[in-house]
């Protein structure tokens, strides 16, 4: 009988070490918390998170999409444009982040 094994994130064939290397990227927790206000267009985030530019961008919801957390939607109009909105996995992550960052001002704070 085959044993089942848990995840181990010390693992690095891990799926879990996947996603929480992804997390841990300087830019994911950003764009997490700025999509918890709902979907945004490319432009839309780059000038919500200071310092982002469009090539992090792009890596970053490209990156977060292949993990399931960000949908992308595109829209063919003229000029086209792409929204970018958090799926239902994103919004659990994307809730434990705000948490964090809650957690980090009120630290900061004191």
């Amino acid at each position: 009988m085959d044993q089942i094994l848990s995840p181990d994130t010390f693992d690095s064939s891990c799926p879990a070490r996947t996603l929480l290397t992804r997390l841990a990227d300087k830019w994911v927790m950003l764009v997490l918390l700025a999509l918890r206000d709902g979907a945004m267009r490319n432009g839309a985030l780059l000038r919500r998170i200071n310092g982002l530019s469009q090539k992090m961008l792009t890596q970053t919801v490209r990156g977060l999409e292949r993990e399931g957390l960000v949908a992308r939607t595109m829209y063919d109009v003229v000029p086209p444009h792409v929204e970018y909105r958090l799926t239902a996995a994103g919004e659990d992550v994307a809730r434990l982040v705000d948490q964090l960052d809650q957690w980090i001002r009120s630290s900061v704070a004191m």
